[in-house]
């Protein structure tokens, strides 16, 4: 059993992204029950199929294949099993925590509350990308845009997601998208907050540190 579960062996790097995408859903989640706005992706997304007049679910898949083009072309050694994992068990992981926790103690009434929520929810969906990714079993499409850049542009990773997400973000809000502050916040913070968790928890879980 340990040897099966060495540092920076398979086994062990499946079992930390799937530990990262159960964390990630429930990250998703108390964005969505915060009611403070969702992450940048997500809120395009939604601002997309608010304009056309198509269902979200229908939009993601669309915008997951466009996403999916870009890391075939440029990255493929970023798909893997993770690609699939984080891109079908998210959504469903988020609904379910967001059911659950709203059934138990109901929505946030104040702000303060809602602010709390809301910053949890950021550090946690931060912890959740940093340990997926380092995992290196597989990068989401949405995901792997910033890596991409990273490696083929040179700045800094966390610029990269600022990047990505900021335009994600700006094209939303340019469609009529609702933009709450908890997007701002991950616009402009999950960048900085997954480079810190990948350099001081992720890498350690996965062996490397």
């Amino acid at each position: 059993m340990e040897k099966l579960f060495r540092k920076g062996g398979m086994p062990r790097r499946v079992l930390v992204m799937l530990l990262g995408i159960l964390i990630m859903g429930v990250g998703v989640g108390l964005f969505k029950i915060s009611l403070m706005g969702n992450d940048p992706s997500t809120a395009l997304v939604i601002s997309i199929g608010d304009r056309i007049g198509v269902d979200f679910s229908l939009v993601l898949i669309v915008m997951n294949c466009l996403w999916f083009l870009v890391e075939i072309a440029f990255d493929r050694a970023l798909i893997g099993v993770g690609t699939f994992v984080n891109w079908f068990l998210v959504g469903p992981i988020a609904s379910v925590f967001e059911k659950a926790m709203t059934a138990a103690f109901g929505a946030p009434g104040t702000f303060p509350v809602k602010l709390a929520v809301m910053a949890v929810g950021v550090l946690i969906l931060s912890f959740s990308c940093a340990l997926y990714q380092t995992a290196d079993v597989g990068i989401a499409p949405y995901d792997s845009l910033s890596i991409v850049l990273s490696k083929h542009v040179r700045p800094k990773y966390f610029w990269c997601r600022i990047f990505t997400d900021s335009v994600c973000v700006a094209i939303a809000f340019a469609l009529g998208g609702l933009i709450g502050l908890g997007t701002l916040v991950c616009a402009l913070g999950l960048g900085p907050f997954i480079a810190f968790f990948t350099k001081h928890a992720a890498e350690r879980l996965v062996g490397r540190g």
